[in-house]
């Protein structure tokens, strides 16, 4: 690692910190089992298992083995058999940094032991395909279709359901308009589909090469592991360019809806902010309007960029400490829960929502899955 002067760290420390706060974001704890799912290293669920991650880089998906799955009590795609119809298994798409097993030390991650509570409520059919953690949607959604054509194959069924989490809903867009035959929903909780000004603040303090060396040495650091399984094509600056204005602009412009596609968005308000206005639903759903009215205490490790995002005095701007709902919303937008972006997928290590917030992430995610079957999903 090479040696950098105090300017240079003074530069890059906001950069920094938005990737120590992913870091710590990603790193579960032990534990949680599969009950159908991808994992990069390779552990067992009662369903069928993928094995291996894409490594970084502009080329192609990556590639994985598969083994057979009794879930469905069908066989798979081939042969010309008959594909199997609703209710479509789940994908859980994971946002930047997200990985399911750390370098295959056992450290389960990121959605924090959703899918052992969606099996205890009969969902047996969900998985947490593993991408790249640092690169474009582009690539990350090309890598998840190829998983996505894998859990079809598995499990017989003609098509999924993808839940997309931050970064995570921008794959699954991608996704979708790679293999619209293969998705029926698109369902985005904080995702960045108008981009984050957090992004927009540490590109342009980290302008100077140099700088941005300086945190990819940093990062290199924390999440060695991370390297010794993707390798060293993988790169922060991707996904933060993806995320600016100009660099969302052009996503959203490359990839516009699909026609046969159903898509919904939910968002999170934390800081204390009620929402107002903003928060309004296209369509009233019970697990979400229930919590109007209820606060959240914004993570420690989120204030520096809720502070950035809530627009100064009055905080007219709500958001989960690295999204604003305004950018959150695509397609039929559910409305805003009392959250941060740690607090919606359980992080860290199941760690509850604010002080005196009952809002649980698994339920969450549960009652989710639960609208699209009622949805025909």
């Amino acid at each position: 690692m090479r040696l950098f002067d105090r300017t240079l760290a003074a530069h890059a420390w906001p950069t920094c910190a938005l990737v120590l706060m992913g870091f710590a974001a990603a790193c579960g704890s032990t534990g949680e089992t599969a009950s159908s799912g991808i994992a990069a290293g390779g552990n067992g669920g009662n369903g069928g298992v993928l094995t291996g991650v894409g490594v970084g880089g502009e080329g192609g998906a990556s590639s994985a083995s598969s083994s057979s799955s009794s879930s469905s009590g069908e066989g798979g795609s081939g042969g010309g058999e008959p594909k199997l119809g609703p209710p479509y298994p789940i994908v859980l798409s994971h946002g930047f940094f997200g990985f399911e097993d750390f370098a295959g030390v056992g450290f389960v991650t990121y959605f924090y032991e959703v899918k052992d509570h969606l099996a205890s409520q009969g969902e047996l059919d969900v998985f947490t395909p593993a991408v790249d953690p640092f690169n474009t949607s582009d690539f990350r959604g090309a890598q998840l279709v190829d998983y996505i054509e894998q859990i079809l194959a598995i499990t017989g069924h003609e098509k999924v359901n993808i839940i997309g989490h931050s970064q995570g809903g921008l794959d699954a867009r991608v996704a979708a308009n790679l293999r619209p035959d293969l998705v029926a929903s698109v369902v985005t909780v904080a995702t960045p589909h108008g981009g984050s000004r957090v992004a927009d603040i540490a590109l342009e303090l980290v302008s100077d090469p140099d700088a941005q060396d300086v945190v990819s040495d940093l990062l290199e650091v924390i999440g060695a592991p991370l390297y010794d399984e993707f390798g060293e094509q993988t790169n922060v600056w991707k996904p933060l360019e993806l995320f600016s204005q100009p660099g969302i602009a052009a996503f959203n412009k490359a990839h516009p809806d699909e026609p046969g596609v159903f898509y919904a968005s939910i968002a999170g308000r934390s800081d204390l902010h009620l929402g107002g206005d903003i928060c309004d639903a296209d369509v009233s759903l019970p697990f979400i309007a229930e919590w109007q009215g209820k606060l959240d205490t914004v993570d420690p490790l989120l204030s520096l960029f809720e502070s950035i995002l809530d627009g100064g005095f009055g905080d007219p701007y709500p958001n989960d400490g690295l999204v604003r709902v305004a950018d959150s919303k695509h397609g039929e937008f559910w409305g805003c829960l009392p959250v941060d972006h740690l607090d919606e997928i359980g992080q860290l290590f199941g760690d509850s929502a604010g002080i005196g917030n009952g809002w649980k992430h698994k339920v969450f995610y549960a009652d989710v899955v639960a609208e699209l079957r009622k949805r025909g999903f």
